[in-house]
C-alpha cells in the first residue's frame, strides 16, 4: 500500500502558543483514517498546512509523492476539504458555485459528476438558489459538493456532519463509504466519536498539539481493560446494595437496572456474583470499551473535568 500522505516533523507556533509540536504521521492510500482530539489539539492548524492554507514553521508534507510546496498545483488537484468553516460568494447559484469550483481545477462539461453529488447531497432541488436561501445544513452539503467535485483521491472531512440533520449524515456517510470502497483516502476528524468508531479503520488521537497515539480502531479499544455489565431485572429487591458491595455499579431501582464496570479478567467472578443473587433476570448485556474510553484516557479529559 502505498503512502498518501506524509508528514515530517510539523511544528506550528502562533506566538506563544505551539500548535503543532514535531508532528509525524503516516495515511496510507485508500485509508479511512481518524484524526481526533478535544479542541485546541491542532487538528484544524494540521489539516490547513496539509492544504497549503496555513503556513508551517518546519518541517515538510508530500502528498502521492510530491511536496505541498514545491508542487502546489499537482498535489491541490489530489487534494479535497471540507472546512468547518461556511463560506460561499452569494451571487452564484449551488450549480453554479460546483461549475466554476470545478474551473479552479481546468474542468470543462463536469455536469455528469455535479448532478451525481447533488443526488447524492440531496442538493438537486436547490441547485438553482443561491447559498443565502440555503439552510445551514443545506449550505454544509453545498461545502462537501464544492470538496468533491474535482474527484480527487484524498478527501478531507474537517467536522462535516457538525449541525446537519441525521438523514443527511447517514446519506453522506453511504456515499463516503462508497468512495472509500473505490478506493478514495478519506481522513475524518470529528466530535462525534461514534462515527469514528463506526467508519475509521486507524486513527490518531491529537491532544494539545502533539499525536499522543496512532493504531487501528480495533487496537485502540482493546488497550482499555473494561466490560460493562448492563443487568435487568423482573424484580429489584431493596438490600441489592449490600450484596453488590466491593463492586463498581450503578443501580436505578425504579428500572430494575443494574450497570456494573469492571476488568475484563474479573468478568466471570462478577457474573457468578450476580447468579448467586437468586434474581429473575430478564435481559443482560455485556459491553465491551468504546473509543470515548480510549479518547478521554489519552487526552485526560476526564482527570482534567474534576
Amino acid at each position: 500500500m502505498s503512502t498518501a500522505i506524509k508528514i515530517r516533523n510539523i511544528n506550528k507556533n502562533y506566538g506563544n502558543l505551539q500548535a503543532l509540536d514535531d508532528i509525524n504521521l503516516d495515511i496510507q492510500e485508500g485509508e479511512f483514517f481518524g484524526l481526533l482530539g478535544p479542541n485546541g489539539a491542532g487538528k484544524s492548524t494540521l489539516i490547513g498546512i496539509i492544504g497549503g492554507l496555513v503556513h508551517k514553521d518546519s518541517g515538510n508534507v508530500t502528498i502521492l509523492g510530491k511536496d505541498i510546496f514545491k508542487n502546489y498545483r499537482e498535489t491541490k488537484k489530489s487534494l479535497g476539504i471540507v472546512p468547518q468553516e461556511i463560506t460561499f460568494d452569494p451571487y452564484f447559484t449551488v450549480r453554479e458555485t460546483l461549475k466554476m469550483h470545478s474551473g479552479y481545477f481546468g474542468i470543462k462539461d463536469n455536469d455528469e459528476k455535479i448532478d451525481e453529488l447533488l443526488d447524492a447531497l440531496s442538493l438537486t432541488d436547490k441547485s438553482d438558489v443561491g447559498p443565502r436561501q440555503l439552510s445551514g445544513g443545506m449550505k454544509r452539503r453545498l461545502l462537501i459538493a464544492k470538496a468533491m467535485v474535482h474527484d480527487p483521491e484524498i478527501i478531507v472531512l474537517d467536522e462535516p456532519t457538525a449541525g446537519v440533520d441525521v438523514e443527511l449524515r447517514n446519506n453522506l456517510w453511504e456515499y463516503v463509504i462508497n468512495l472509500n470502497k473505490a478506493g478514495k483516502t478519506i481522513i475524518l476528524t470529528t466530535h462525534y466519536l461514534e462515527e469514528a468508531e463506526a467508519l475509521c479503520d486507524r486513527i490518531a488521537i491529537m491532544n494539545k498539539g502533539k499525536i499522543v497515539k496512532v493504531d487501528t480502531k480495533e487496537n485502540l479499544i482493546n488497550s482499555i481493560d473494561k466490560k460493562l455489565v448492563k443487568i435487568k431485572f423482573a424484580d429489584l429487591n431493596c438490600d441489592i446494595d449490600k450484596k453488590l458491595m466491593g463492586m463498581d455499579f450503578k443501580i436505578n431501582k425504579d428500572k430494575r437496572e443494574i450497570e456494573i464496570e469492571t476488568a475484563k479478567r474479573d468478568l466471570d467472578k462478577i457474573l457468578k456474583k450476580i447468579n448467586a443473587l437468586n434474581l429473575n433476570i430478564i435481559d443482560m448485556n455485556i459491553e465491551s470499551a468504546k473509543l470515548e474510553d480510549v479518547f478521554i484516557k489519552l487526552t485526560n479529559l476526564g482527570r482534567d473535568a474534576n
